[in-house]
């Protein structure tokens, strides 16, 4: 660790380690380790949902016939869900309203399964839950890979005997350091630290740019917590020094879109300092990083276009990639 410690300590960016193009590049491994994890992770999450589901099958079975189930007041909330409505829809259905969408359930698919309509509603109830999971995993991917960031950020900060407080997304308050960092990363909006010069700085994330007029993932301000108002800072764009783009998704397929996105986004900001003369520090993180994007990624590193980038499933050049954001 000390060793890794003295060549962090010389590095200025990623270009010390990133050679050529191919050391941006996701292996095979590494995009097969990613989608293990994401369906662990998409696992874990459905675990209530199959519980709900047992509980649901449970009282639905008191009903005798598919119309008895109107009858069952806890189970009503399910059999909207069953009926194909989301929580957010239901909101616009009035008592009347919710009846008349159950009884569609019920008339158009519960009856004719005869007997087995009890196994055909909880089976509609798993295929609508399903499927908003599905839909919700994709914006968790993107939480997951700013975790994993954050936490490599609070491992190189612990390293290094670093002070820092953090910003808790549930009660908007600011922390100090705690004893046991253990999972503070999946609540962490922002982190204030001193940086090797003693000044000021402050990471957030997902934040609106008003001279970008885009959302950022990664934002990095010449800043204390005061100073940081709870995000008003980004209405002072000289004190923003470095901003960069995040993308989790493993998925070689949409590797190259990701990039493309980013690398507009990165383009805006760009021009958008300059018109008002004023300079950035840039950069741009992937776990699905593929020879091509790589090839221009590379290009534009030599080039100084882009101050840092990294690839997330390698570590090395993650841990490398934060030390470099940490002496900024």
């Amino acid at each position: 660790m000390c060793t890794l410690m003295k060549e962090l300590n010389k590095s200025k960016n990623n270009m010390n380690i990133i050679k050529t193009p191919e050391d941006l590049v996701t292996s095979r491994e590494q995009t097969r380790a990613g989608f293990i994890a994401f369906a662990l992770e998409k696992n874990r999450r459905s675990t209530p949902i199959i519980e709900n589901a047992k509980s649901f099958k449970v009282l639905a079975s008191k009903a005798k016939t598919a119309k008895d189930l109107l009858n069952i007041s806890e189970i009503q909330p399910a059999l909207l869900t069953a009926a194909g409505l989301s929580d957010k829809a239901i909101n616009y259905f009035n008592e009347e309203d919710k009846k008349k969408a159950i009884l569609g359930l019920i008339e158009n698919f519960l009856e004719p399964a005869g007997k087995y309509f009890v196994d055909e509603v909880v089976y509609r109830y798993l295929l609508i839950k399903g499927d908003s999971l599905g839909g919700s995993m994709r914006n968790i991917v993107g939480a997951i890979a700013q975790q994993k960031f954050v936490r490599t950020l609070l491992s190189n900060l612990s390293i290094s005997g670093t002070n820092y407080q953090w910003l808790d997304n549930k009660t908007k308050n600011w922390e100090e350091k705690p004893s046991n960092d253990f999972a503070i990363e999946e609540q962490l909006k922002a982190l204030s630290w001193k940086n090797p010069k003693g000044k000021n700085r402050v990471l957030s994330f997902n934040l609106s740019i008003p001279i970008v007029k885009n959302n950022i993932d990664i934002c990095l301000f010449s800043s204390d917590i005061e100073e940081y108002s709870n995000g008003e800072i980004v209405n002072t764009p000289e004190k923003i020094l470095m901003l960069g783009e995040l993308k989790g998704g493993i998925d070689p397929a949409g590797a190259d879109e990701h990039w493309k996105t980013g690398n507009t986004a990165l383009h805006r900001i760009r021009e958008s300092f300059a018109k008002h003369d004023l300079k950035l520090e840039t950069s741009f993180i992937a776990a699905a990083i593929e020879k091509k994007m790589a090839t221009e990624i590379f290009a534009q590193l030599k080039n100084k276009t882009l101050s840092n980038a990294a690839n997330l499933t390698i570590d090395k050049q993650v841990v490398n990639y934060c030390n470099w954001l940490l002496k900024l």
